[in-house]
């Protein structure tokens, strides 16, 4: 059995901007602490809640030493080091290990459309290029590619290919990945809203959106179902689906950084092209949030 990198909630932790478009990284330091202090299992920088595809290469390894300096090992920091050009993918990997991140996430190279077989050989490089454990990221919609069980059994024989973030909302798949590779693959939910059917299925957490917000929160949906509490599990889950929804009424990050904003963090905007909420739909967004006691209107 390969090691657990982390069991509960990982937060997919937003990157902060100032209204020039630079990183706020005094903020970015204040929401890790928020994440430490409200029992975040893990934290994961750089990804796609963090913007990575707007990020240099300086300003995404900085934020990773940012993070590692800031949680002082209290909780993994989990680095994306994803990329649709393997050799900038492999040396993200180098980088953030360096930089001193506990793990990487590795997406499903976007826009190339590559075959399983392509797949296979960029996930092997990239786990060749540091000792750290990778963590696949599937998540087609984004991506136009998806993981088949058949190639996760391949990966999963990569000593230090650990788990799998899935996104692809596809149960089937998710129950076959657990039935070809079992303890060689851990698999976390990449949908806030699947986060307790995933438990179900052998999952052992969330990388969350929502964490963001609410930490604890999500820690206790995914820590009370891996005590054998899964009552309380999917009574938090129903409890707080109609937020995990609000989060996603536009494309990610965007809902959950104005949600912030609006809330006093100093999350800032989005770099472009991805910009603000129609005021319509954000007003759907800040009902949602009033419900929780998060905002008043």
């Amino acid at each position: 059995m390969k090691r657990i990198i982390f069991e509960g909630a990982g937060t997919a932790i937003i990157t902060p901007m100032r209204e020039d478009g630079s990183i706020n990284y005094e903020m970015f330091d204040k929401l890790l602490k928020k994440q430490v202090r409200e029992k975040a299992d893990a934290v994961i920088v750089a990804g796609t809640t963090g913007e990575t595809s707007t990020l240099t290469d300086e300003e995404h390894i900085e934020l990773v030493r940012h993070a590692v300096k800031t949680v002082r090992g209290r909780l993994p920091v989990i680095a994306g080091a994803g990329s649709n050009n393997t050799a900038h993918a492999v040396w993200l990997s180098r980088e953030c290990e360096k930089a001193g991140a506990d793990g990487l996430l590795h997406v499903t190279p976007y826009y190339n459309k590559a075959s399983q077989k392509g797949l296979f050989l960029h996930f092997s490089e990239c786990a060749k290029a540091s000792k750290l454990p990778v963590i696949l990221y599937n998540v087609p919609s984004r991506t136009g590619v998806n993981i088949l069980p058949a190639t996760y059994k391949k990966l999963s024989e990569i000593d230090n290919i650990a788990a799998v973030k899935e996104a692809s909302g596809n149960y089937q798949q998710i129950t076959d990945i657990g039935a070809l590779c079992g303890d060689d693959l851990t698999v976390y939910s990449g949908n806030d809203e699947q986060a307790a059917d995933i438990l179900a299925l052998g999952g052992k957490g969330v990388i969350s959106v929502l964490g963001n917000i609410l930490p604890e929160a999500v820690h206790d949906i995914c820590i009370s179902y891996l005590k054998g509490d899964a009552k309380k599990s999917e009574d938090l889950q129903l409890k707080y689906l109609p937020l995990m929804k609000a989060l996603f009424l536009d494309v990610n990050p965007i809902p959950v950084k104005q949600a912030m904003r609006v809330m006093g963090y100093d999350a800032g905007p989005c770099r472009l092209p991805l910009c603000d909420m129609e005021q319509d739909t954000a007003e759907k967004m800040y009902e949602v949030m009033a419900g929780y006691g998060l905002i008043e209107r």
